[in-house]
């Protein structure tokens, strides 16, 4: 099984509706674009003692995860050490981004921006062009910036670089658009597709339109969504129900 990718993204603006998240946005269409697929996205609090949790969970689970946020100099910014704390490893204050921060500042860098060279000790940097202050890494768990283009670059090249071997190794989609059927008749047709194939992700999207459009998504391997679509196509014939084979992700 290829490891699934999670988004954690950090902020109480997020939750207060303050700031509208761009990240799952991003991130989404990144994996897409190399075979892959968002499997999972949590929102949670600038705290501690949460983030502490969620990053010990997110380090266990085998997931590559992104997390977003938290990394900057001012005092609500606790994903540096939440990070190190749910790794069980002190800060450390990284020569490379020391050196970063005192060419771009000088003195201004001392006392308070030099805290972003804080990393959990044993991290990797994620690098952010062009000469900008890098995330890190923690094994599969990334910690980014909360700056949608910044950060997308960095998830980029994390992709390319660190999990190129899974590009379009893991699963496709295959659109079908079904027409002039209520979405509730197609329930049984369904049910019954998943469990004559039950290792294909089934998705219903009404998208309305005349005629009245609604969009089955089938995703999984490409082997599980071609005999799961075929199924599917052949029901749809037998019962008279109109139907057209949309584009395969």
């Amino acid at each position: 099984m290829n490891p699934r990718v999670g988004l954690i993204l950090i902020g109480d603006e997020l939750l207060s509706g303050k700031r509208r998240d761009q990240h799952l946005v991003n991130a989404a269409h990144l994996t897409a674009e190399r075979g892959l697929a968002v499997d999972w996205a949590r929102i949670e609090h600038d705290d501690y003692e949460i983030l502490t949790r969620v990053f010990r969970e997110a380090m266990n689970s085998g997931d590559i995860v992104f997390s977003y946020g938290g990394i900057g100099a001012t005092p609500d910014d606790v994903t540096r050490p939440a990070a190190a704390a749910a790794a069980g490893v002190p800060l450390v204050r990284h020569p490379q981004i020391v050196a970063l921060l005192e060419n771009h500042f000088g003195e201004r860098a001392w006392p308070n921006r030099i805290r972003m060279a804080e990393v959990p000790e044993g991290a990797a940097l994620v690098p952010n062009p062009p000469g900008l202050i890098p995330g890190f890494s923690l094994g599969n768990v990334h910690f980014l910036p909360g700056f949608p283009d910044m950060s997308a670059r960095m998830v980029a090249w994390a992709l390319d670089e660190r999990y190129r071997d899974l590009h379009h190794a893991r699963s496709v989609e295959q659109l079908i658009d079904v027409f002039e059927t209520p979405e509730s008749e197609l329930v049984p047709l369904m049910e019954k597709l998943l469990s004559e194939h039950p290792d294909v992700r089934l998705s219903s999207l009404p998208g309305g339109g005349k005629p009245w459009r609604i969009e089955i998504g089938l995703k999984g391997n490409s082997a599980v969504v071609g005999a799961a679509t075929a199924w599917f196509v052949e029901a749809l014939k037998r019962s008279s129900i109109a139907w057209r084979l949309g584009a395969r992700l």
